[in-house]
């Protein structure tokens, strides 16, 4: 298996060793008593607050005693300023000797002009960037061109704060970004699931592309607008997986228009003078994802507005399955990779012990997580599930360092914060992750529910792990366990 890449620049070799990470760097940032220290060691000592383990103050914590426990500047004799100019914060000095926040601060004053005129929602988003826990954050996000001319035109007033006004600028993940971080705090009102909302200005540009051709955009809106957006819509609740559904519908929008265009080019015919015949030579040539048209087909029959085709649909050749081995193996790799960012791998903990799948791994809460004196479990179906002994100092480290939570995210209860203020983690998002560490998700996740069937009856399981009573069925008919069916189906005495 490969190495997932470790995290971060590679650092640059030299010929000075820091004291703290014995790395060979090419530039010694300071020296303090225990020797010198290099740029990236001085960073992290400049942002590790606590008790001193001395003594016993609440403050910064950049030296480190003879036995590796942070201790206070006094304490550790360091005479490096560390005192911010301005607010008197100890910190790292950045520019003009003033911390990160006050100069992050400073800087979105002279852009965003709360003053000129006064703008009550200006005030507070800059008041809200500044509160995040790790502000150094914000300076970065601010340098990409892109979000700079954002906020230069909202600083200027020419770009005014409403939906409408956003809507009319070129998409763009900044874009996004911060009109969701200004609907997370009461800045802009609320339109209700971001996704949704990114689907209907996505197919109103796909429908705009296609009114040139009449024969083509008349169904696919039909499709779009009476099919896809009213069930999204009806659907639009916190439970659904509007990500994975605006995905599909996006696809299947597509796909159709595909269609389509192959009627009119390939045979100068128009969807009302569709034939049994063209369909069978769509579907038999070309790719796998031209099997999505068969919702547009059917749809249409079922409207009444053409007649039923016989359509077919795509079955998979295999059912992925890795062995217990290869399980055992990834949960144990997983466990052991210091490398991998915490989050990543609690996640991929969570999929190979109880086969959840991404798209509900990523909208798990800290409420689903229970300690107690005498377990912690983890609840991912109706029924809390324990959490292996061993496993617990990486769960609580998680808890304590969830990735994202020192941003706009800081206030989250998201077990994976995502990188939009108010958002989860995205299961596209996820995914490359885990897949980084060498896991195959499906057949990891049908290996979890193989193995867990051969333990658990099926009913238990099923509220255990959240799913439904058949699928857990089907698994253990798969893993051959005897009798697998009977608890789920027996009847109680009456």
């Amino acid at each position: 298996m490969t190495e997932p890449r470790r995290r971060g620049r590679p650092r640059s070799t030299g010929g000075r060793e820091c004291a703290r990470c014995h790395n060979l760097v090419s530039t010694i940032r300071t020296t303090w008593p225990e020797g010198p220290i290099c740029g990236p060691c001085f960073t992290a000592a400049a942002r590790t607050y606590g008790l001193c383990a001395f003594c016993g103050a609440q403050r910064l914590l950049p030296g480190r005693s003879a036995t590796g426990q942070n201790i206070c500047r006094d304490c550790a004799a360091i005479t490096t300023n560390l005192d911010c100019d301005n607010c008197g914060r100890e910190a790292e000095r950045r520019r003009g000797g003033h911390c990160a926040r006050c100069v992050l601060t400073g800087d979105l004053e002279q852009i965003l002009k709360p003053h000129a005129p006064p703008d009550m929602r200006i005030k507070r988003l800059i008041t809200e960037l500044a509160a995040v826990p790790r502000p150094e954050s914000i300076i970065t996000w601010m340098r990409h061109p892109v979000t700079a001319a954002l906020l230069t035109k909202v600083g200027t007033r020419e770009l005014q704060l409403s939906h409408d006004a956003f809507n009319a600028l070129p998409p763009s993940r900044s874009l996004e970004h911060l009109r969701e971080m200004l609907v997370h705090h009461r800045m802009m009102p609320n339109r209700g699931d971001p996704r949704l909302a990114r689907f209907e200005t996505w197919l109103e540009q796909r429908l705009e592309t296609l009114k040139p051709t009449p024969a083509i955009h008349t169904p696919i809106e039909q499709f779009a607008r009476w099919h896809h957006l009213r069930r999204l819509r009806e659907n639009n609740d916190p439970t659904s997986n509007m990500d994975n559904a605006t995905r599909c519908a996006k696809q299947e929008i597509t796909e159709a228009g595909k269609f389509l265009r192959w009627l009119l080019d390939e045979h100068n015919t128009a969807i009302n003078n569709l034939q049994q015949a063209h369909l069978d030579a769509y579907l038999c040539e070309g790719t796998t994802t031209r099997s999505k048209v068969r919702n547009f087909i059917q749809w249409r029959a079922r409207a009444g507005i053409a007649r039923p085709f016989k359509t077919r649909y795509r079955t998979a050749a295999t059912t992925p399955l890795a062995s217990s081995r290869q399980r055992l193996d990834l949960i144990k790799t997983v466990a052991e990779a210091e490398h991998v960012a915490l989050s990543t791998r609690i996640a991929a903990l969570i999929l190979l012990l109880y086969g959840t799948p991404v798209s509900k791994i990523c909208k798990l809460t800290l409420d689903d997580i229970n300690t107690t004196p005498a377990r912690t479990t983890i609840r991912v179906g109706d029924t809390p599930a324990p959490i292996p002994e061993a496993l617990l100092p990486l769960v609580h480290q998680h808890l304590a360092q969830r990735g994202n939570h020192r941003t706009m995210n800081y206030q989250s209860r998201w077990l994976f914060p995502g990188t939009r203020a108010g958002q989860h983690i995205s299961e596209q998002s996820l995914m490359p992750r885990l897949r980084s560490l060498g896991i195959d998700i499906q057949a990891a996740r049908n290996a979890a529910l193989h193995d867990l069937t051969k333990e658990i009856d099926p009913a238990s399981l099923a509220d255990l792990l959240g799913y439904s009573t058949q699928v857990m069925n089907l698994h253990a008919a798969r893993a051959a366990v005897p009798m697998a069916t009977y608890p789920a189906m027996k009847h109680p005495t009456r």
